[in-house]
Parts: C-alpha cells; structure tokens; sequence
C-alpha cells in the first residue's frame, strides 16, 4: 500500500474542500439563476388608490414600497377589463380571445366549457416541470369543474377558492352554499370553514407557503380578492377612516388599508428568510375600479370609465416589479406593457424555454428594464369584449375604439389620458393604420366559448 507523505495528505484536503467550495458556489450560482417568483394579483382595485399614483386618503407603504424598490409601469395595462379573462391571459402569456375565454364563467362545479381549455399551457406547468414549487393561494376564477382545478393545471398547492368571490368573514360546511358562502379548499377538495378575516388568511397562507419552499425555488400566484365587493373589513381597519364621509369610499379605504398591511407581512417574511434579492415580484390589479351603481368606492381618476370597458379606466391599472439584485430601483418605465408579459419574463428570469407549438403574445421585459433594449415591447397592444361589440387597439402615442356599429374614437394618450378629446374625424390616417393593425389580430382570434354569467351571477 502506497505511503501518502503529509504535504499529500494536506494537498488532498485542500483540494477537496476547494472541491466542495466549488460545489457550493457552483448550487448558489445555480439557485440564482432561478429566482423565486411571487404574483399579487389584487381584485377591482381602482388606478389611483395606491400611494405611487397619488392617493392621499388611503396610506398604502408596503404596496408603495415595490414601487420604490423596483420599477413602475405608467403604461401597465391587463388584457381585459373584467377578473377571469386578465387572469387567463396571465397565466397563459396569450391573448385569452385566442381560446375563447372571452368572458368570466359561470360558476358551477358541472360546467365542463367554462374555464381554460385543457391544451393550454399555463406558466404553473411549465415552472413545476422546471423544478419549481408552485403554489396558488387565493381566488382561481379559471373554471370550477374538477378538470380545470389549479392543482391540474401545474399547481402543486392551492389554498382559496375556485369561484370570482368570496365573503370576508365567514363561509358555510358544507357545499350546498351559494358561491361567496363555500367553505375555502385546500388542494383538491379538502374543504375548510373560514376562520378569520379572509385577507389576512391569505397572507398567512402566502407566508407559511414561502417558509416551506424557502430552500428551493418557487412560484407563488397570491391572488388576493380584495377590494372586490363585498365591502367588508375589521372595525378597527373602518374606525381609521371615519373622517371618510362616503360609506362605500370610507369601507373600501379600510379594506385597501388591511390588504396592504397583508403585502407587507408577505414581504416582511421574505426578507425575513433572506429571499428578497432573489425572488422577483409582480404587483397588480386584475382590472380598474368598478364605477356607477357597481362602484366599491374606488377610484381611475384620472382615467376615463372603469371595470368592464375598454377605456383607460377598465384597462390600466397600477403594475410595478422588483427584483432587487437583477432591475433598477426606483425606476418609472413608460412604454406600454401588459399582463401576458409577466409569463413570458417569469419563464426568462427562470431559463424555462418558450412554448414553441403556440404564439406567445408577451414579452420578455427584462432587456427592456436593464436598458439593453431601448426600442418597445410592442408595436401594438390589443382589447376585445362581447366577441366584438367594443375592441381597441394602442400604439406608443394613440389609441382606437372600435364600436360593433363601426364608429370610432381615437384618443391621444400622450396628452389626453382621459380620453376625452375624440380626434378621430381629423386623422383618417392613423385611425386606418390602427384599424388595419386591429383587423389582423382580430382575425387570429375565435369567438367566445361560452356566455357571461347572468345578471343574478356575482362577477
């Protein structure tokens, strides 16, 4: 047996612990390379009631605080102006019109159409295959019958509620209760009363999820329904704003209050486990505030419309990201962009490869955001409602409304981000470029696959 001298002896250890510092290095370079990645969607959230669009009468610091971090879009817009279609164009990267999900489904654990047709892609799926823990706590609204539920569709977790809305402060035991009264779900069908104010339930969930997953990386879609109607929130939360003269303002104001202090717990715990620099997060609403007899107490100004139509009001909402050690912080981004982006910049931030059998309509953003590319994402973004009776089509500068009666209004957001100065009659040429740009894409697309709900049917 070959004799090893002491220099040898001290030559393998210090090489087998460069090996295993390399090794190490090596895993910390690779979960880099993987960040963790956290969706807040809120529900019916007005554009301006958030501290970075200059809301004065409702304090929002934690919701503020991604902004200051990380980097708002002026120009941030979802793909719908109602809840279900924005969430299945999010979670699919795609125009929702192009599978028909055009309209928020019926809720009915028997509906077999209603919900994301099962050869979609979703972003849960294509993570969970990429090692992700993947996990969706809060309202699905994608379909209610078992084949469309989260835990198929690339969710491994799933805490919340199937249906478009939920009561704050208690639920039923049973499954013979009207939507808003279900007992919540854990996974498939393990069915739980509500114990507590919903909100903070979520974010607690939201927090136990990242505590579980901390040591490998995950994909958190925490889709809170607040301040979607009912207008309910904690007393002390209402006492705050008593100064509110308006009932449904001074009730939504606290419901806003609470669902910030529940952002801030979620990130609080992030930073909290030292994942901050690591995990990308996304912010934003499913659409704008309902406005008229429909109105929480929200507020678009300065915006036109609200919830359910295609002005600015229905359509752009605040949008901010952070990822600390990977985008600028503090930064305001002024091109426009939308909800299918986060898809596509979720699967580039994580090295997951493209869909290629489907076109992808969002954009990977970080370029953009690092200023590797100054050009924009998109020469054109795209709306659609009622299968065509109202669709709208922007550029950098203008925006198009085209009515099913063929009337149009074109709108010069540059100056007029309220919409109210119809220059369509005075530039025929820029309303035929739009139009033609809207005609193409409206082509690719199919009509919708089943109806609205009825007027009886909470949306």
């Amino acid at each position: 047996m070959a004799r090893i001298s002491r220099r040898g002896l001290l030559k393998a250890a210090v090489g087998g612990a460069i090996t295993i510092r390399t090794a190490l290095m090596s895993g910390e370079a690779k979960r880099r390379q993987k960040p963790n990645i956290l969706v807040i969607i809120t529900d019916d959230m007005g554009y301006c009631d958030v501290g970075f669009h200059g809301c004065e009468d409702i304090p929002t610091p934690n919701i503020d605080s991604l902004a200051k971090n990380g980097i708002r879009f002026t120009n941030g817009y979802v793909s719908h102006p109602w809840c279900a279609p924005t969430r299945a164009g999010l979670m699919t990267g795609r125009y929702q019109q192009r599978f028909g999900f055009e309209n928020n489904p019926r809720f009915s654990f028997d509906d077999e159409i209603a919900g994301i047709p099962e050869n979609e892609i979703t972003l849960a799926q294509l993570l969970k295959e990429a090692g992700y823990a993947c996990g969706i706590i809060g309202k699905w609204h994608l379909g209610a019958h078992p084949k469309f539920h989260p835990i198929k569709r690339g969710f491994e977790e799933f805490f919340g509620f199937r249906g478009g809305g939920h009561n704050y402060f208690k639920s039923r035991e049973t499954l013979d209760a009207p939507m808003y009264q279900l007992p919540l779900e854990r996974n498939f069908d393990e069915w739980i009363p509500l114990k507590g104010y919903l909100t903070f339930v979520l974010a607690e969930e939201a927090v136990q999820f990242i505590k579980r997953h901390s040591d490998k990386p995950f994909f958190l879609y925490l889709a809170f329904n607040a301040p979607h109607a009912p207008l309910q929130a904690p007393e002390e939360y209402v006492s705050k704003f008593e100064h509110i003269n308006d009932k449904r303002r001074r009730l939504y104001a606290a419901m806003m209050n609470a669902l910030d202090d529940a952002v801030g717990q979620v990130l609080q715990n992030i930073r909290d486990l030292g994942l901050e620099d690591d995990t990308i997060i996304f912010f934003l609403s499913d659409n704008g505030g309902p406005i008229g007899d429909a109105s929480n107490g929200s507020r678009n100004e300065p915006l036109r419309g609200g919830k359910g139509g295609l002005y600015e009001g229905g359509i752009r909402v605040p949008f901010v990201i952070q990822w600390i050690s990977r985008l600028p912080s503090g930064k305001v981004y002024e091109h426009p962009v939308i909800c299918l982006d986060i898809f596509s910049t979720s699967l580039a931030a994580a090295n997951v490869p493209f869909p290629k059998d489907r076109k992808i309509d969002g954009v990977n953003l970080l370029p953009y955001l690092r200023g590797e590319r100054t050009d924009m994402p998109h020469e054109f973004l795209f709306w659609r409602i009622g299968g065509g009776n109202w669709m709208a089509v922007r550029d950098s500068r203008y925006k198009l409304h085209r009515r099913k009666d063929g009337t149009f209004e074109l709108y010069d957001l540059q100056v007029d981000i309220g919409e109210k100065h119809n220059l369509a009659n005075g530039l025929p040429e820029i309303v035929n470029r739009l139009n033609e740009a809207l005609n193409k894409w409206n082509n690719e697309l199919i009509p919708p696959i089943f109806p609205p709900p009825k007027k009886d049917e909470a949306t």
